[in-house]
């Protein structure tokens, strides 16, 4: 319950965020899907991703 109630705020924060610089949310999604799909395409999501 707590960890929800968390994520909850983050999700306020970068919902606000997003507004503040008049970006849609699912574009900013879509773009972190993109770049995580292209780190994983070039083998580059191991461990902690302390070495990108």
């Amino acid at each position: 319950e707590a960890i929800i109630k968390e994520l909850g705020d983050v999700l306020w924060y970068v919902a606000n965020l997003a507004k503040a610089y008049d970006l849609p949310l699912s574009e900013v999604a879509e773009s972190n899907i993109d770049k995580l799909q292209s780190r994983a395409d070039r083998g580059k999501i191991q461990g902690e991703g302390d070495n990108r």
